[in-house]
């Protein structure tokens, strides 16, 4: 797929793994909206671009639904069309069970679900009318299996590889593609940025994060996925085996989960 002048519009495009495929999807010529909820910081990744002039600034947040028509419409507005959508913007957990408050869960899945699924949406008849469109979602190795501390975040993920393997199969006689991008550890904010039991930031990195795969090299293999419309990607470390073992040998990945050094 060629990506010269397509226009890709990307959440969660002011730091991180957004940051680093706008950066890569410009400089192969493409056309970018750049969404998230700090525009200073979106101004900043504008000015790196490699031609500025062809990105716009369209300030988003998903935990605000009834904004995301008219967020549509503005991004539709900026360049007359969409090509791709990259929903990648999202927020992690980091604590257990017992001490995690239902306010919690509750963002969670408004952000990292229902906000994601509602700008599809909103999206989604654009694509079908002129019968062409990608949607790319980056869920996480985390909707896959799952792991102690981020049982929110896991449900919140494993729902978005239910909603997005229907919309492949209702939406494919439409021209429309449905990629899955499925992270590891990469060396982003997500840790320092995830919500605790009570709603605040876990303020700090953890250690499986800090040794992660590096956002640029990230963005790389993504786009590999993107330009040959994967149907599911699975792009990090060691932790990737996680999948097969999941499907195969699931109390060996249980055994393994629990020894390994996450947090």
């Amino acid at each position: 797929m060629e990506l010269k002048d397509k226009i890709i519009w990307i959440t969660g495009a002011s730091s991180g793994i957004g940051r680093s495929l706008a950066l890569l999807m410009g400089h192969r010529g493409a056309r970018i909206i750049l969404s998230g909820r700090d525009r200073l910081r979106l101004e900043e990744v504008k000015r790196a671009m490699p031609q500025p002039d062809r990105a716009v600034i369209l300030p988003l947040d998903l935990n605000d639904p009834d904004a995301l028509p008219g967020i549509v419409q503005k991004a539709l507005d900026s360049f007359g069309l969409v090509d791709i959508l990259v929903n990648n913007a999202g927020i992690s957990q980091r604590s257990t069970i017992a001490d995690t408050g239902m306010e919690v869960y509750e963002k969670l899945m408004r952000v990292n679900y229902l906000g994601t699924i509602g700008l599809t949406k909103a999206l989604l008849p654009h694509f079908t009318s002129r019968k062409q469109g990608h949607f790319v979602v980056v869920t996480s190795l985390m909707g896959k299996f799952g792991s102690p501390l981020r049982s929110g975040y896991c449900g919140a993920k494993h729902a978005l590889h239910g909603f997005f393997d229907v919309l492949r199969m209702e939406h494919q006689k439409d021209g429309v593609f449905v990629s899955l991008i499925c992270p590891g550890f990469v060396r982003t904010d997500l840790a320092r940025n995830a919500l605790v039991g009570d709603g605040t930031a876990q303020g700090f990195q953890d250690r499986a994060t800090e040794n992660g795969m590096d956002p640029e090299l990230f963005a790389r293999k993504m786009l590999r996925a993107i330009e040959k419309r994967s149907w599911e990607s699975y792009i990090g470390g060691r932790e990737v085996f996680g999948v097969c073992l999941r499907r195969f040998f699931p109390r060996l990945l249980h055994r393994v989960v629990l020894r390994s050094r996450v947090v």
